[in-house]
C-alpha cells in the first residue's frame, strides 16, 4: 500500500457561470483518492462535462469559475492571479496551475510531474491520423517527461504493454485507422498515461464501443486503478458501467450534487428521487424466460431473407487482402412479421450494418434474396422497384450526420415527401401531423437541428423515416449516446408509433438490454453468420450457443453485487 499526501482531486464548491446565462454548475463538491473510481453521474445540462473541462483547464474565456480544484494537492483554480500552463500534444491535454508567489508549489509543478490527464469519447479526436501510435507517444515523453530519444520507443512498449495491446512490437508502428474502436481507445489511454498522472478524467469513455470491447475497456480501467494507483473520475450516464467499476458514484443534477455514497450502498438504497428514478428508467436483462420457441407465423412477413451472401469491401494498403478475404455476410437468414420488431446484435465487425444496409436498398445484394411482402424486387421494372423502396426507412445513429443543417426541422421532414412528388399542401399538413406524433411541435418546427438537443433531433429523425408511412424502418443504433431518461422516452415513444402505425422494424443496437425491451425476435451475427435466432427474451436469457451466453455475460448489469460475482465466477477476484 503507497501513502499520499493529497487525494488525487479535491473539489470543494465549485460554480461555473456564464454571463447573462443560467449558471453551468451551481455547486459541486467531490473527492476522487488515489487508486479509486468515482463515477460523477448525470444527464446532459447536468455540469458533468464542465467540471472536468474545469480540472483539466479548458474552459473557455467567457466562463467564470469559483470554489477550489485541488489535484494532486495543487490549487488549479484560483479568483487570485494564478500562473496557468496548459500543454496540448496531439490532443492530449495536461493541466498545472499554481500560485505565482510560491515557488515549491511552482516546482512540484515542473513539466515532469503532470497531474491530470483527460480521456475523452472518441479517441478519433486524441489520435493523429498522420502519425503512429508510437510516433504520438514518443512526442509525449518529449514533451512532458523529457525522455531521451533512444529510450522513447522502449518506455512507448511498456505503456501499450500497460494498456493491454497483446503485441506491442506490432501496434508501436500502427496508424490509427488500422486499429479497432477499441484498440484506438486504448491508444489514447497509452498517451494520458504517458504522462504518469495522479488523476485521469475519464468522459463517457465507452460511448462508442460495442459490448465486446467496453467489456474490455472497463476491466482495463480496474487494472489500471490496481497497478498504477492513478484517480480516475469517470462521468458516465450508464448506470451498469457505475456499477461495473465505481468505487463510489457522486449524482449531479442542474449543476449541483444531489447525492453521494459508495457504489453497493447507492445502488441497494438510494435516496435522492432522481436517482432512483435513474434506477427505475435504466435498461435491464429480463429475467429468464424457459420452454420451447413459438410457431413462425403464418402471415406472409414484411421482410424475408434467405441465404444472404455480401462480400467485404476492400480495406487500405496491407489490410485489402485480409478485409476481402471474410465476407461481410455469410448464408444469413431472416424474417419479419408485420408490425413486429427483429433485433440484430453482435460487436463491431459482425454484419450488423451492412445487413442494415442490404434491407435498406444501399448495398447490393450479393447471392441470395430478399422479399418486401412477398413481392422480389429482382421481378419488377424501375418504377416498381421504386415504389416498393418507398415502403422502406432508415433511421440512422446520428441524425445530426443525416439532418441538413441548412433546413428548419419542418423543411427536414418534408423533404422526403416533396422528393417523391407530393403536393406542398399536402405536404405541410403531414408534417404536422408527424412532428405532433413525435412531439416536437410548436416553435421547434421552424428551428434548425444544431439549436436542439440529441434527443429532439433523434425524433426528428424518426418523424422523418415515418413521413412516407413506411412499412419497415432499418435502424443503426439510435439511442446509442443518448442520456437515459432520453433513451427510456425514445425507446417509449417509438414503441407507441409502431402500435399505432403498424410498421415493423429491422432494429441493430450494441447495447443487449435496449434489444431485449424493444424486440421480438433476435438474431446474433457473428463474422457475417448467424449463430443463434429466436424470441428475444429466450435467446437473451437462456441462449442455447456458448458466443451468445459470453455475449449476455459482458453486459454490465446495473447492480454492483451482479457484477463483482461475475469477476469472481471468471477470474477467482472481485476487481479483474
Amino acid at each position: 500500500m503507497h501513502l499520499y499526501a493529497h487525494p488525487a482531486l479535491d473539489i470543494d464548491h465549485l460554480a461555473i457561470d456564464f454571463a447573462g446565462t443560467r449558471p453551468a454548475v451551481k455547486d459541486i463538491s467531490l473527492r476522487v483518492d488515489r487508486a479509486q473510481i468515482l463515477a460523477l453521474v448525470g444527464e446532459t445540462g447536468s455540469g458533468k462535462t464542465m467540471t472536468a473541462h474545469a480540472i483539466i483547464g479548458l474552459l473557455p474565456p467567457t466562463a467564470t469559475a469559483t470554489g477550489s480544484i485541488r489535484v494532486d494537492g495543487v490549487e488549479v483554480l484560483r479568483e487570485v492571479e494564478v500562473v496557468r500552463e496548459v500543454e496540448v500534444v496531439r490532443g492530449v491535454e495536461v493541466v498545472r496551475g499554481v500560485e505565482t508567489s510560491d515557488p515549491e508549489v511552482r516546482q512540484r509543478c515542473s513539466p515532469t510531474s503532470a497531474a491530470s490527464a483527460l480521456l475523452l469519447r472518441d479517441p478519433r479526436s486524441t489520435l493523429d491520423p498522420r502519425h503512429t501510435i508510437g510516433a504520438q507517444l514518443g512526442e509525449v515523453l518529449r514533451a512532458h517527461r523529457k525522455t531521451p530519444r533512444r529510450d522513447r520507443r522502449a518506455r512507448a512498449l511498456d505503456l501499450l504493454d500497460l494498456v493491454d495491446f497483446p503485441d506491442p512490437q506490432r501496434y508501436v508502428d500502427a496508424y490509427p485507422h488500422q486499429l479497432t474502436a477499441g484498440d484506438r481507445q486504448r491508444a489514447a489511454i497509452a498517451l494520458a498515461m504517458a504522462t504518469e498522472p495522479a488523476l485521469l478524467v475519464a468522459d463517457e469513455p465507452t460511448a462508442t464501443l460495442d459490448i465486446g470491447e467496453q467489456a474490455a475497456l472497463l476491466a482495463l480501467l480496474r487494472r489500471l486503478r490496481d497497478r498504477t494507483d492513478v484517480g480516475i473520475l469517470l462521468i458516465t450516464h450508464d448506470l451498469g458501467v457505475v456499477a461495473d467499476v465505481a468505487d463510489r458514484a457522486v449524482v449531479v443534477r442542474g449543476g449541483q450534487v444531489v447525492e453521494r455514497a459508495g457504489v453497493f450502498e447507492w445502488f441497494a438504497r438510494p435516496n435522492a428521487p432522481y436517482a432512483k428514478q435513474l434506477h427505475a428508467i435504466t435498461p435491464k436483462l429480463p429475467a429468464a424466460m424457459y420452454g420451447e420457441d413459438p410457431l413462425p407465423e403464418l402471415r406472409t412477413p414484411i421482410l424475408e431473407v434467405n441465404h444472404l451472401h455480401v462480400a467485404a469491401a476492400a480495406g487500405f494498403g496491407s489490410d485489402r487482402r485480409a478485409a476481402g478475404a471474410i465476407p461481410a455476410l455469410r448464408d444469413v437468414s431472416l424474417r419479419i412479421g408485420p408490425g413486429s420488431v427483429l433485433g440484430v446484435v453482435g460487436e463491431s465487425g459482425s454484419g450488423k450494418s451492412v445487413l442494415g444496409r442490404v434491407v435498406a436498398g444501399l448495398t447490393p445484394v450479393g447471392l441470395g434474396r430478399i422479399t418486401f411482402a412477398g413481392i422480389d424486387p429482382d421481378s419488377l421494372d424501375r418504377p416498381g422497384r421504386r415504389e416498393l423502396r418507398r415502403r422502406t426507412a432508415l433511421l440512422p445513429q446520428d441524425p445530426a450526420t443525416t439532418l441538413d443543417p441548412r433546413l428548419t426541422v419542418a423543411e427536414s421532414v418534408a423533404e422526403p415527401l416533396l422528393l417523391w412528388g407530393e403536393d406542398g399542401a399536402v405536404a405541410k399538413a403531414r408534417v404536422a401531423e408527424m412532428l405532433d406524433a413525435v412531439g416536437v411541435g410548436g416553435r421547434d418546427a421552424d428551428k434548425r437541428p444544431g439549436e436542439l438537443t440529441d434527443g429532439h433531433r433523434q425524433r426528428i429523425a424518426l418523424a422523418r423515416a415515418l413521413v412516407l408511412a413506411p412499412d419497415l424502418i432499418v435502424t443503426d443504433d439510435p439511442t446509442r449516446g443518448l442520456d437515459v431518461s432520453v433513451q427510456a422516452s425514445f425507446l417509449r415513444l417509438f414503441t407507441e408509433l409502431r402500435h399505432r402505425l403498424g410498421f415493423a422494424a429491422l432494429y441493430s443496437a450494441h447495447d443487449i438490454a435496449v434489444v431485449a425491451q424493444i424486440a421480438d425476435d433476435v438474431v446474433i451475427l457473428r463474422r457475417g453468420r448467424v449463430v443463434e435466432s429466436g424470441p428475444a427474451r429466450r435467446v437473451l436469457t437462456v441462449p442455447v450457443e456458448d458466443y451468445t451466453q459470453r455475449l449476455v455475460d459482458t453486459v454490465p448489469y446495473p447492480d454492483p453485487v451482479v457484477q463483482r460475482d461475475r469477476h469472481v465466477a471468471e477470474s477467482g477476484s472481485p476487481w479483474v
